[in-house]
């Protein structure tokens, strides 16, 4: 009997020590690829913003922040793990304040809409990087997204004085169509004026 009390507690702790054993290396598994995802690239899938029209560039000057956050999606490309956290943080801060302060000429609700899937994805891509075990297609996917919406928004914002342009020039074309009639109208008037004198 004390033999098998023995053996139980010699059993217990063979079994203790091998569960403890494997935590550790298990533990140092999980270091290490933290350690490599911090030392990674990320962002290495070549993007272009598309270009912001001349007439959009007037008006931006009106949103502080529009520069430095247009850099800084740019810059997030080929960034490692700790560069893509100040900068996503920087991201989160410069899309709420371009959410805030919308010049009234690029208020709509299409840029609105488009501003405000940025913003999000902002916080996704700082919510992953900020995570405490790094998921690099994850993070990769944030990435593309945020390349997506600010491609949307971006489109948004040039056709929006497209049509804005093409809506003025109608205006216009009416105005001096407008004008032509009253003209003509004019030269008969006087001309019926003229034949009733004479």
């Amino acid at each position: 009997m004390k033999l098998a009390v023995y053996l139980f507690v010699f059993s217990l702790a063979v079994a203790f020590t091998i569960v403890s054993c494997g935590n550790p290396s298990e533990e140092n598994t999980q270091d290490q690829d933290v350690l490599q995802n911090t030392k990674g690239i990320f962002g290495l899938k070549p993007y272009t913003i598309p270009q912001l029209s001349e007439a959009v560039k007037t008006h931006i000057t009106q949103w502080s922040v529009f520069e430095e956050f247009e850099g800084d999606v740019r810059s997030i490309h080929g960034s490692n793990l700790e560069k893509l956290r100040s900068t996503s943080d920087r991201l989160v801060q410069y899309s709420d304040s371009l959410s805030k302060k919308i010049p009234d000429t690029l208020n709509s609700k299409a840029i609105i809409s488009r501003l405000t899937v940025v913003n999000t994805r902002a916080n996704i891509l700082s919510q992953e990087v900020h995570r405490s075990r790094i998921d690099s297609l994850q993070l990769e996917n944030a990435i593309a997204e945020l390349d997506k919406a600010m491609t949307n928004f971006i489109v948004q914002l040039n056709e929006k004085f497209q049509k804005d342009a093409i809506d003025f020039q109608r205006r216009d074309n009416e105005e001096n169509e407008l004008k032509k009639q009253k003209k003509f109208l004019d030269s008969v008037y006087k001309a019926e004026l003229r034949d009733k004198n004479n």
